[in-house]
């Protein structure tokens, strides 16, 4: 396959459709999303199938556990799949939208449309359910896709796309409106992430040393995080049972997954009541504890831990602790280790909670609740494109308003500049 012609035709089909999907009115791109989610109910096993292959071939290859915990599907996720497209079919439709509309001394108004972006290049590693989130918030947000999914995933994505096209034409729109790229190719990456004269903005979602490659090779815009290095601080007046249930559930629930809290700081005054029985369960499930000296007094089975751990993403049952003055050395800590992706503070002291909302660097922020809570679907976006840690344009999780922009309107009555 000459990989520059085949990208070529995937960008000019983009470039040619998405005037028809930006165009298209709220009840047709409705039908497709209702149809593709009525589909992958419908497949569920034919989709299971293709994923069973790839499954076998990334434990044949030594594929890493928290990858293949991404690449996994199981009857329940190919149903939240489908809820996932059906939530997005069910939010309002941003495009259209006009808002802001001031009147001006000269008479005219001005204010803003939100429209979509254009054409939006989607880049991912193992989890094939993407292919479904990032085709439906496309498609509602009026733009075309290209969708380049990990080598590992491609007979999943293959499988899921099928059925996207076949749902996008029986409600009349056209197939190029989302396109999966059919090759494992790396070099598809390399021209996808160049093709300026096509794609408005590209939105990488995966490892390291994927977002790495991007943010040197790119020459499109990129909505993107680099890691989740997520905290969780057990402040003085913490309440015992919330913040043991909070570390369990932000730690434990996943280790594969952005939103894992890896480290986890505790106040000194409440560090000897707290900390041992957040250690134990810790523990018993499994969890390596890496902790400063204050922290290994408390909990024998701790290791010492290092300034690397405390920036480090495990995405493992590992987590580093560390034994904190208060709230104020919480928040340095947190600015100065973290990836400015998710972080949440346990305490019963208001003037604490808001100053940790301000003060922490974060795209989401939390107050007495898990960072596993830091999703497009928990935040009721619907199905999510990714989680940004940029400040500009999109911050946190990148729903429908993520992708799409606004333009400037004016509506006039016949006015002229004087």
């Amino acid at each position: 396959m000459d990989i520059a012609s085949y990208m070529n035709e995937l960008g000019q089909r983009a470039k040619d459709v998405s005037s028809v999907l930006a165009r298209a009115d709220t009840r047709t791109k409705n039908e497709a999303l209702l149809g593709i989610a009525a589909l992958i109910r419908k497949n569920a096993e034919a989709i299971l199938a293709a994923n069973r292959k790839d499954l076998d071939r990334a434990e044949k290859s030594g594929l890493d556990a928290a990858m293949i915990d991404r690449l996994a599907l199981s009857e329940k996720s190919i149903v939240q799949m489908a809820e996932g497209v059906e939530s997005v079919a069910a939010l309002p439709d941003p495009i259209g939208e006009i808002g802001d509309m001031k009147f001006r001394p000269s008479g005219i108004q001005v204010g803003r449309m939100r429209v979509p972006i254009g054409v939006i290049g989607i880049i991912y590693e193992s989890r094939p359910n993407v292919t479904a989130d990032a085709a439906s918030l496309c498609l509602k947000a009026g733009n075309a896709c290209i969708l380049r999914g990990g080598s590992e995933a491609i007979e999943s994505n293959r499988a899921i796309a099928a059925l996207i096209y076949e749902g996008l034409s029986t409600a009349g729109l056209p197939a190029h409106a989302v396109q999966v790229v059919d090759t494992t190719d790396r070099a598809a990456v390399g021209r996808l992430i160049t093709m300026r004269e096509y794609v408005d903005v590209i939105v990488p979602r995966g490892g390291k040393a994927l977002i790495s490659r991007l943010l040197a090779e790119s020459r499109v815009p990129l909505i993107q995080h680099l890691e989740g290095n997520c905290h969780v601080y057990i402040d003085e007046t913490a309440d015992a049972e919330k913040a043991l249930k909070i570390v369990e559930n932000s730690k434990t629930q996943r280790y594969g997954t952005c939103n894992t809290a890896e480290s986890l700081l505790v106040a000194r005054a409440t560090a000897a009541r707290l900390l041992p029985p957040i250690a134990d369960m810790l523990s018993a499930r499994g969890v390596e504890i890496r902790g400063c000296e204050e922290t290994r007094a408390l909990i024998p089975v701790a290791k010492p831990v290092t300034e690397e751990d405390y920036a480090t993403e495990f995405l493992a049952p590992i987590i580093s602790v560390r034994v904190v003055a208060g709230v104020n050395e919480a928040i340095a800590h947190i600015n100065a280790y973290g990836s400015h992706h998710t972080d949440a503070i346990v305490t019963e002291d208001y003037s604490n909670a808001m100053r940790f909302l301000r003060e922490v660097d974060s795209a989401s922020v939390m107050v007495n609740a898990s960072t596993r809570f830091a999703d497009g679907f928990e935040y009721g976006l619907g199905a999510e494109i990714g989680i940004s840690t940029d400040r500009l344009h999109a911050r946190g999780p990148v729903g429908l308003e993520g992708l799409t922009c606004q333009k400037w309107i004016v509506l006039g009555s016949g006015q002229i500049r004087r």
